[in-house]
Order: structure tokens, then sequence, then C-alpha cells
């Protein structure tokens, strides 16, 4: 058996993932990141304890644990590099974990093992390269080719949401202009709705949240782009556009097999797909030769424990 632990900004999950990748059983609690790192890891070890205790085996049938982390990590060392979401910079994750639990610890970016289970058991099974991207508050990606979680010489090569694609009316957290994230995430959905809404646009969308713009989240947007609402549908379009210009980028770069969508905006299903497909037609280079499929993901919230299981696999 195996271990996967799915650390996020608001929750910690961990499971337990046998052989073929399956969830035998997992559960949750909030991180409160506010408390310091070595509160949070006290956390990660104990919800560790309590999981394997819960599924009444032993520790010595533990063969690793996997982390993914909403942030940059060195596979090697272990070492949180930097995670803006946590506030950790250096954090010596894997030592602290091993001293503490005696059982080998891997780590890695969480839309990096994420796109490892669509890759082994999802959207991706059975291809021979694949590119996960989740679409959530941010944009992240996870590549895998022949098999291996592929991250550049430093760690940070799967970054797709700071691939610059065009420049924008605000900066990125990572103080640059123009990232991808900024225009294909949930958070830059909302924006820029908000945006032309405060220009006077009219939109069915402000009934919808009972003038409370605060309350304008994804789930509200695309319900009222497939209702045929005008700004709606032209944050919807803008969205699309960038995010065909990154998986046009994505596509020259490494010729993916299949490119899987997911995170809290795939959600919107066909909807997006199909927008998403039409758009990387009309605007991919070389036309006459194939490309891969892009696709769905499948695997929902249990991705994230599942492929950091599977790192240690």
């Amino acid at each position: 058996m195996y271990i996967g632990v799915d650390l996020g900004g608001t929750n910690i999950a961990v499971g337990l993932v046998d052989e073929n990748s399956v969830l035998k059983y997992h559960k949750s609690t909030p991180t409160r990141a506010e408390r310091g790192s070595k509160e949070v890891i006290k956390d990660i070890i104990g919800l560790i304890n309590e999981t394997i205790r819960d599924y009444g085996i032993c520790k010595e049938h533990i063969k690793a644990i996997g982390i993914g982390v909403p942030g940059i990590a060195d596979p090697t060392s272990g070492e949180v590099i930097y995670c803006v979401n946590l506030g950790w910079i250096n954090i010596p994750l894997k030592e602290t974990l091993e001293t503490e639990l005696n059982v080998p610890v891997v780590v890695d970016n969480d839309a990096t093992v994420a796109g490892l289970a669509e890759y082994k058991i999802g959207a991706m099974k059975d291809c021979e390269s694949g590119v996960f991207i989740t679409l959530g508050t941010g944009v992240g990606g996870g590549i895998v080719i022949n098999g291996r979680v592929r991250s550049g010489f430093n760690g940070v090569g799967a970054e797709i949401g700071h691939m610059i694609v065009g420049e924008n009316f605000y900066d990125c957290n990572c103080g640059r202009n123009g990232c991808l994230e900024t225009f294909a995430s949930s958070t830059a959905l909302i924006k820029y709705t908000r945006k032309l809404i405060n220009e006077g646009k009219e939109t069915s969308i402000v009934k919808k949240v009972k003038g409370n713009l605060e309350e304008v989240n994804g789930k509200v947007i695309f319900e009222a782009a497939i209702e045929g609402d005008y700004v709606a549908n032209k944050a919807v379009d803008r969205l699309v556009k960038y995010l065909a210009i990154g998986i046009t980028n994505i596509i020259n770069i490494l010729d993916p097999e299949t490119i899987a969508l997911g995170g809290g905006l795939s959600g919107a299903g066909e909807f997006l797909l199909e927008k998403v497909q039409k758009e990387v037609e009309a605007v991919r280079y070389m036309k006459m030769m194939p490309i891969g499929k892009i696709v769905l993901a499948t695997l929902g919230n249990e991705a994230g424990i599942i492929g950091a299981a599977a790192l240690g696999m």
C-alpha cells in the first residue's frame, strides 16, 4: 500500500492507495496554514498515522508516501522551495517526514501529481505522452512522458500558468504581466466579468447574485453563458482565446498525445471543451498535421491523492 497526501491551501487530504492506483480510504483536515509549517507538518504526520490506523494496517505495510504541494518543490531533495498559498520557503518536508515516520517520502507539485494520476488511470491512460492542465484559482500543469513526470532541470518545467500569452489589465501574483493564469483561471474569469459589469454592461449575472458582485463565481458565469448572456459569453470566450494560445504553445513544444483539462472550471464540461477544441483548431500551427486529443480530466478531487501516491510506486 502507498500513502498519497494532497496538501492544499485549504485542506490536507490523505489516502491509502493500492498497487493498482485504486484509492481505498481517505480523510482530510483543514490546513490552517497561518499557523506555520511546523504545525501543518505535525497535522500531516498525525493524519497519516490516523489513516493507517483507521484502515487497520501496520505502518510496515506502507511502501512509500507521496506528497503533492501547491508550489515549487525539488523532487530530488523533497524540499518545498516556494509555496505562496502556504507561506513556505525552503521547507525540508521530505527529511522531516522520513525522520518522523521512517517511510520513504517523495514530494512534487500538486498539478504535476494530478497529471500523473490522470496518466495512470484517468483521461490520459494508455497514452505515450500527456499534459494535464488544471483550471482553478490559478492554472497548473503536469507533464508525463513514457510514464515519468517531467518537471525540468530545476523542478519548474510544468509551470504552464506562468507562460506569457498577452498583455493584461492586471498583474499576476508572481509580479509579471501576461501570465496564462491571469487569463484562463477562475480568478481571471471572475475579475474580467466584474470589470465588464462595472463598466455598465447589462447582464443576468447581477440578478443571479442579487447585486452582490462578491458572489460572482465560475459556476454562475458559465450558467449565464449557457443561457446566452452576452457578458458571460464575452468573458468565457476571452478565457478560451488565451487558453487556446497556451495549449497551442504546448503542442508546438511537446506534441502530446492527450491534453486533459481539470480543475474547478472543467466542471463546465462539454460547453467549455467544445469551445477550447474549436479555438485551438483555429489558431494552431501546421494544420496539415494531426494534433493530440483535448479531453476533460476524469478523476476530480481524487487525482491529487492518487497521483501523490503514484510518486512512490
